[in-house]
Parts: C-alpha cells; sequence; structure tokens
C-alpha cells in the first residue's frame, strides 16, 4: 500500500497521472481560446443581425463587439475569485467549476432565441451569458498553468508548461475553422437562421469530456504538500500566524520556519515582474494577431485572406516552435532564452515590417508567421513556466490569474489603438515596428531584473522575489 502519511509521499504521482493533467492543461486552455474565438467571430459576421437588427449595421456591429468586450471585464472577477479559492482549496476543484461554466455558456449561447424572437431580451441574456463565459475563463488559464508546473518534474517543466501555450493554438484553429467551413458550404439564409448555433452547441460535447477528464484528476502535488494546508484546505492568515508561533516554539531555533517566512515575506516585486513579462508578451500578441491582420487589409490594401491565412500558418509553425522554447528554457534557463528571444524580436521587427510593407502576398505570410512566432508564441511559452516559478505556493494561482488578466487586458487595449492612431498619423509602417521593440524591451528588462527560477521548489510558500 502506497505511503500517504508525509507530504513528499502523499505529492507523489504517476506518470499516468502527469499525462492526465498535460492532456486535461492543453484542453481546457483549448477549450476556453475556442469558445472565445467563437464568441468574437460570431460578434464579427453575425450578432449585429441576430441580436442587434433594430439600429443601423454600424452601431449593430459596436454593440455586437461591446458584448464581446464585457467578457474581459469578467475574466478578471474571475481571476480574483477563482484564484483565491484555488489558493485555498487547490486547483483541480476550481478547474472543474471553471470548465463547466465556460461550457454551459457557451452551448448556451447557441440555443439563444433571436431578437426577432423575444426582442430585447436577446441581446440582454447574450451579455449575461458572456459574463458567465468570462468570469470562467479569467481563471481557466492560469489554473491551467499551475496545475501543469506543479505536476511537472522541474527539468521538464518549461516543456509540460508549455502544452498550455499549446492550447490556445489549438483552440483558436478551431475555432476559426469552424466558421470557415461554415461560410463555405451555408447560404446567408441559411447561416443566419440555423448555421451559426452549431459551433456553440458543438462545444458541448468537448465540455462534457473536459469535466470527466478533470473530474479523474489527481489534486495538484505541490497543493498536498504545502505545510500551510491542513485536510485539504489552506490556513488563515490568522491560523498561519498561530502555526508559525507553535512551530518556533516547538524548535527553540533562530531560523524562521517555513510558515514564518511565508508570512512576513515582502509582497508585490514578483507580481509586478510577472506584470512586466505579461504585459510584453500581451502587446505584441495584440499587434501582431489583432492590428496587423486589418493593417494588411485596410491600409495595405492586400487581400483580407492574406493576414488571416498568415496567421493560421503561423500558429501551425507555432506547435513546433512552442515545446522547442520550453525545452530550451528547460536546457538554458529562463533568463538567458528570454534574453535571446526579446533581442530577436525587436531585431526582426523592423526587417519584419519591411517584408509587410512589400505587399507580396508570399513576403507578408513570411513576415507574420516570423513576427508571431518569435515575439509572441516563443514569449508566451516561456511566460507560463516563469510565472509560474516566480510565485510562492500560497498566493500562485491569485497572483498569476491577476498578472495574466491585467497585463493582457492593459496591452491588448492600448497597443492596438495607439498603433492606429500613429500609422494614420505618420502614414507609415515604423510606428509598428516601434512599438514591438518597445513591448519587447518591457519583457526584456522584466526578465533581466527577475531571478533564475528554473527548477524552482514549487513547494515554498514565498515568492522567488
Amino acid at each position: 500500500m502506497q505511503d500517504t502519511s508525509t507530504p513528499a509521499a502523499r505529492g507523489q504521482r504517476t506518470t499516468k497521472d502527469l499525462t492526465r493533467a498535460a492532456a486535461s492543461g492543453w484542453l481546457g486552455t483549448a477549450m476556453e481560446f475556442m469558445d472565445f474565438q467563437l464568441y468574437s467571430l460570431a460578434a464579427a459576421i453575425v450578432f449585429n443581425q441576430l441580436f442587434f437588427p433594430e439600429v443601423s449595421p454600424a452601431v449593430g456591429l459596436i454593440a455586437a463587439m461591446g458584448t464581446y468586450g464585457v467578457g474581459y471585464v469578467a475574466r478578471l472577477v474571475g481571476a480574483v475569485y477563482f484564484g483565491r479559492m484555488g489558493d485555498r482549496i487547490g486547483p483541480k476543484r476550481v478547474l472543474v467549476i471553471t470548465i463547466t461554466l465556460m461550457g454551459l455558456s457557451t452551448t448556451l449561447i447557441g440555443a439563444l432565441p433571436t431578437y426577432a424572437v423575444i426582442g430585447i431580451w436577446a441581446p440582454i441574456l447574450l451579455v449575461a451569458l458572456r459574463l458567465v463565459q468570462g468570469f470562467g475563463a479569467g481563471a481557466e488559464i492560469a489554473g491551467a498553468t499551475v496545475m501543469l508546473a506543479e505536476y511537472a518534474p522541474p527539468r521538464r517543466r518549461g516543456l509540460i508548461a508549455s502544452l498550455v501555450c499549446l492550447g490556445t493554438n489549438s483552440g483558436t484553429l478551431a475555432a476559426s475553422a469552424l466558421w470557415a467551413l461554415l461560410l463555405a458550404v451555408l447560404s446567408e439564409e441559411q447561416l443566419l437562421s440555423w448555421g451559426w448555433r452549431l459551433p456553440f452547441l458543438l462545444s458541448f460535447g468537448l465540455m462534457i469530456f473536459a469535466v470527466w477528464l478533470r473530474r479523474r484528476l489527481k489534486e495538484s502535488p505541490v497543493f498536498e504538500q504545502r505545510e500551510d494546508v491542513v485536510d485539504g484546505v489552506a490556513l488563515s492568515k490568522e491560523e498561519l500566524a498561530a502555526a508559525s508561533r507553535a512551530d518556533a516554539a516547538a524548535e527553540g531555533d533562530a531560523e524562521r520556519s517555513a510558515l514564518e517566512a511565508a508570512l512576513h515575506q515582502r509582497k508585490g516585486r514578483a507580481f509586478f515582474l510577472a506584470l512586466g513579462l505579461r504585459f510584453g508578451q500581451a502587446g505584441n500578441s495584440g499587434l501582431v494577431q489583432t492590428f496587423l491582420v486589418g493593417y494588411i487589409a485596410t491600409t495595405m490594401l492586400v487581400d483580407r485572406s492574406v493576414g488571416t491565412t498568415a496567421i493560421a500558418i503561423g500558429s501551425l509553425v507555432g506547435f513546433a516552435t512552442i515545446p522547442v522554447v520550453g525545452m530550451l528554457g528547460d536546457r538554458f534557463g529562463r533568463k538567458p532564452v528570454y534574453t535571446a528571444v526579446t533581442v530577436l524580436a525587436m531585431l526582426v521587427s523592423v526587417p519584419g515590417m519591411l517584408l509587410v510593407d512589400t505587399g507580396e502576398p508570399v513576403l507578408v505570410t513570411v513576415a507574420v508567421a516570423l513576427l508571431l512566432n518569435i515575439a509572441v508564441l516563443s514569449l508566451f511559452s516561456l511566460e507560463s513556466v516563469t510565472m509560474a516559478e516566480l510565485f510562492g505556493a500560497r498566493t500562485r494561482f491569485t497572483q498569476l490569474a491577476l498578472a495574466k488578466e491585467i497585463g493582457g487586458i492593459l496591452a491588448t487595449a492600448i497597443g492596438p489603438v495607439l498603433a492606429a492612431s500613429l500609422t494614420a498619423l505618420t502614414g507609415h509602417w515604423w510606428p509598428i515596428a516601434a512599438m514591438l521593440v518597445a513591448y519587447s524591451l518591457i519583457t526584456l528588462v522584466s526578465a533581466r531584473l527577475a531571478p533564475e527560477v528554473r527548477g524552482r521548489d514549487l513547494v515554498r510558500l514565498e515568492d522567488a522575489a
């Protein structure tokens, strides 16, 4: 019989457990990004006609995209609520809740009556479901990152944590492929009458499988080994102080216990370092995956399919880039690889935009795919494991979720708008290249200021910085 009397014994996991955790992390992140991409595409293509038909097409599109935006507000709330819950009762139970919330809300969107059937209640219900979807999604990627990092062997942590990034690629590609198929095979009338519902309803089957998989998953081994966890629940701050005093009295030495170290650590530095890592990566993502696609079509007057095809090709290449960068981080350390990738991202920004400026579809595709893999996906691969290692076990879930959501919201809200304003003002591509350099520099500075965290003991309760 397996000994579970000590924290180390309770934290033992088999290869089968690790495989199940890896599949769960990849699938949950894929589902999150698929749900959001399904919604964003529907908002751009059909929701203005289905849920806001009483206004002009332009206002209807703004209203439809507004419902898309409220999900990001809900994500921040979800990051706080579920992050704290995950730190207190463990990430496994939280991840079951978040995947269920996301899956049910996405499925119900596909079953909503339209404005023609129930009037103003249609957009109201749409916004409500979007809020629920975002509430669950706010902690999903952070929870999956925490679970994979805490399950992984220290020497393979970067590679295994990178599966979260692969999930984002999988979800985005799946949603884009579904909508492309619908637009190719259905008429306008079929799409508006019933076709738009299919992607949302089909997500129900994926949710059932994801919930089944996560319920069979064992709790994070790090959570079970934490010194501040008693009977599956983390001690409150007051209980932690009492336990620390008891430990000190029992040991009778001058060294601080792990509980006391966690209780009195300086807080904030690790969070702002992680925020910088996230801000730079998310800023590059907003420029390359959002703004640049529109810039190629509207300013360069290149066929709109060129930009979207380039992103799809770049995402496919990312299935190789992401794990390779994760392995390099395991081999050489987080700081050296961060330094190399961010410097390379800055170096390719100007040549990449020069290729885009040619307007030649092949050169544009090469440039976008290159920028996506170096300035976005490589940084995303490093970000997942590094942020998990920066934070102590006691608040890892909460801090990681907040850093991801706040950094993502700020960077993607500012970047595309600023880029649009500067390119319109100058009539040139150089502001895009300058912003890519600036965002990459933010990540470089944050990575250089952070301690080397490769292989750090994730059971430690205090932050690394």
